[in-house]
């Protein structure tokens, strides 16, 4: 993906560019993908262990990077096959915690 970038990811040693639709996370899409999982993975134990999940990670794995990852699929002239695969994969799972907090009576907690 070379459309947009701007400057190196945050991220210590790393000196992949970010693009435009990550602008504001200041990370390559491979962190932000990282991130993503993670926090996702997180929220979603913490959602079937019946722990409190935190409401604003709550909030931006259901609204921002869904829609990050969607404008990062739009402006991609030829993304790599392994990040597509993962853009996919965390779409799905975001997909399915979406399904999961709406049928579900899902405890949050406010960050401190």
């Amino acid at each position: 993906m070379n459309v947009g970038r701007t400057t190196a990811c945050r991220r210590d040693a790393c000196s992949n560019a970010i693009p435009r639709a990550l602008a504001t996370e200041q990370l390559c899409l491979n962190h932000f993908l990282d991130e993503a999982f993670l926090r996702t993975d997180q929220a979603v134990q913490g959602c079937q262990g019946g722990s409190a999940v935190d409401a604003k990670t709550l909030e931006w794995l259901l609204s921002d990077a869904l829609l990050i990852v969607n404008n990062l699929e739009e402006g991609a002239e030829r993304p790599d096959p392994q990040q597509r695969d993962r853009m996919l994969e965390l779409l799905l799972i975001l997909a399915n915690l979406h399904e999961y907090v709406a049928h579900h009576s899902v405890r949050t907690r406010p960050l401190s």
